[in-house]
């Protein structure tokens, strides 16, 4: 097995994509904010101390689709053309959705893991003083598409509706 990201000499690179052409590309990740019932109560009645937790959260994700090529040494810097950030309190937490969008080449696979995980830890900034035992969960990508590899879901997810750029 190679891998991309090591030379020959086995010295960490960045893969060169530069003969690559730009196709449009799409992915979303999902993740989950585990929080007590006091939590949830709060963020159901707008009274969480720190302020408006999803709205401060959902912002923090998109920035950091944007940002993501410069917290991780290897992804590439490309143009996300398309980031939103879907949240739902439900009653043992807080369901987070990220799909990035390009018209790129290489994916966005790593911008929407960023999104879904800065999203989760600005959840946890905010009601860390009502719960300490607040956790981060099952981060992962649920559906991609475009690129040489193609359409991808998950097996036993609910399909994102990566489309045209509508939201659900």
């Amino acid at each position: 097995m190679s891998f991309t990201h090591l030379d020959a000499a086995g010295r960490a690179h960045m893969v060169d994509v530069t003969a690559k052409q730009p196709t449009i590309r799409t992915a979303t990740a999902r993740g989950f904010v585990r929080c007590s019932a006091d939590v949830i109560a709060a963020l159901r009645d707008g009274t969480v101390p720190k302020g408006d937790v999803l709205a401060v959260a959902r912002i923090a994700g998109i920035q950091a689709a944007k940002s993501t090529a410069s917290l991780l040494p290897l992804a590439h810097v490309i143009g996300v053309h398309r980031a939103s950030v879907e949240l739902e309190i439900v009653d043992d937490g807080v369901r987070v959705e990220a799909t990035v969008g390009t018209a790129d080449r290489t994916g966005v696979e790593m911008e929407a893991l960023t999104a879904v995980s800065v999203t989760a830890l600005a959840i946890v900034d905010m009601i860390k003083g009502v719960d300490r035992a607040v956790v981060i969960e099952d981060v992962r990508i649920v559906a991609k598409s475009g690129g040489r590899s193609g359409d991808w879901v998950r097996p036993g997810e609910d399909a994102p509706f990566i489309g045209s750029g509508d939201s659900r």
